[in-house]
């Protein structure tokens, strides 16, 4: 059944759980993503990169901003008060973004391998039951789009390359497929979301058709498929991070927390 606004929700207790508790890994994980990209302002390769990396770190912070407010339509609170005044245990990202920037390769990598996913999430999104979140995912598919061939391409020419670029690309692969066994987590409502079309795949479906895109980027780079990610001992679809994420929410938030009523 489509569900074409919030106000239909709040009497759907099961629903909106599930609802509110997904929304939370679309937003956490781009608002995270974000964060890390700006990290490369003034740090990037060179002023072009410099520049879209910029553009891309401002697009993710947007994408997140869309779902905050969809949470808050929900009866969650403010937007900037569920961007910035989280605690890392009731975050909901996948490990994988929380992690530090590491050199080129591992941004690279980790970036191209969470836009293949965000792309199979993001095309299984638009026919959401769920309205609201099936109209911004048609939305960010526009922009997310340039993101992964971007990315695609500086994989490419990495693995191309050779000697210590290529060397560089696959210490970063080993370290990302280390991260990878919670980002096709669903947490801990996934029966539900699946069964009322909020999510309208399984994660074992996820994770086929991202493997199924990723295999041929390995080929054009002339990298060794490393093998599907293995399960993942802890999940941050559960509240189950790193020591990354609390030294990230630090930095983060330090202007929010000095004055958490300002307006910009």
């Amino acid at each position: 059944m489509k569900v074409e606004q919030a106000a239909q929700v709040l009497d759907r207790p099961m629903y909106k759980a599930a609802l509110i508790d997904f929304l939370y890994q679309l937003a956490d994980d781009e608002l995270l993503l974000g964060h890390r990209d700006s990290e490369w302002l003034g740090l990037a390769p060179d002023i072009e990169e410099d520049v879209a990396f910029s553009s891309i770190a401002q697009d993710e912070v947007g994408h997140a901003t869309l779902f905050y407010h969809l949470l808050s339509e929900l009866g969650e609170g403010k937007a900037d008060d569920l961007a910035f005044g989280r605690p890392a245990a009731v975050r909901r990202n996948a490990r994988l973004v929380e992690r530090p920037n590491g050199d080129w390769a591992y941004t690279i990598v980790r970036h191209l391998v969470y836009d293949v996913f965000e792309a199979v999430r993001l095309e299984a999104l638009a026919s959401s039951s769920y309205a609201p979140l099936a109209h911004g995912a048609v939305k960010i598919r526009r922009e997310e789009r340039y993101h992964l061939l971007h990315m695609e391409t500086w994989f490419t020419r990495l693995g191309q390359a050779g000697g210590e670029a290529r060397e560089r690309v696959e210490r970063a692969v080993a370290a990302v497929w280390a991260d990878l066994g919670d980002l096709f987590s669903l947490g801990a409502h996934e029966a539900l979301l699946v069964a009322e079309g909020i999510l309208p795949i399984t994660r074992n479906e996820l994770a086929r058709r991202w493997e199924a895109r990723m295999k041929p980027l390995f080929e054009a780079a002339q990298l060794a498929w490393p093998g599907a990610p293995q399960p993942a001992m802890e999940d941050g679809r559960l509240g189950q991070h790193s020591a990354d994420l609390d030294a990230l929410l630090e930095t983060m938030s330090e202007v929010y927390r000095i004055d958490p009523q300002a307006r910009w």
